[in-house]
């Protein structure tokens, strides 16, 4: 899929208010409400914006502490993976999960309550499972940047820069 400025400047406003209108991003990119509007219908076809959503503040919501745990399952049988992949889905308390290269398996991130709330959460739940050996956990402190916005178009490597004129 072709990405231009248009199509840049399109995602980087959406990133940061989905809320607005066709119409008015548009007027922001010097676009008509319709070419924008079916820009934005395109990126959505095309899986470029994958869904909109509202950014929630954990804390205000009572979810005050934030882990990360670094998971070493006990075994690499060609189950245990996908087994694991698939158990961790069912935790709410995990937010993120990667595979990771190296000495340990997986990276999550994990919120809870309180520190006693995870402690409930990893005895009774993730290290019940039966392909984890280890999990090593640590609680963040304080977070000095958290941002769902990507570096698009910012000439940043790996950016898209296919620039065009086409006003689709």
């Amino acid at each position: 899929m072709q990405i231009d400025e248009f199509d840049e400047k399109i995602l980087a406003i959406l990133q940061e208010d989905a809320s607005l209108s066709a119409a008015q991003i548009g007027e922001r990119i010097g676009l008509s409400q319709s070419q924008c509007w079916r820009r934005i219908d395109r990126l959505d076809a095309e899986g470029v914006i994958e869904r909109r959503v509202a950014l929630v503040d954990r804390k205000k919501v009572g979810l005050n502490v934030m882990l990360f745990a670094h998971v070493k399952l006990a075994g690499h049988n060609r189950n245990a993976l996908p087994e694991f992949s698939k158990a961790i889905q069912d935790f709410p308390e995990v937010l993120e999960c990667h595979v990771l290269m190296g000495n340990v398996d997986f990276l999550l991130r994990i919120v809870t309550r309180d520190v006693d709330a995870y402690e409930r959460f990893f005895f009774e739940r993730l290290s019940q499972l039966p392909m984890v050996q280890e999990v090593n956990s640590m609680i963040a402190l304080s977070q000095i940047k958290s941002t769902t916005v990507l570096p698009i178009g910012s000439g940043q490597p790996g950016a898209h820069s296919n620039a065009s004129s086409g006003n689709s």
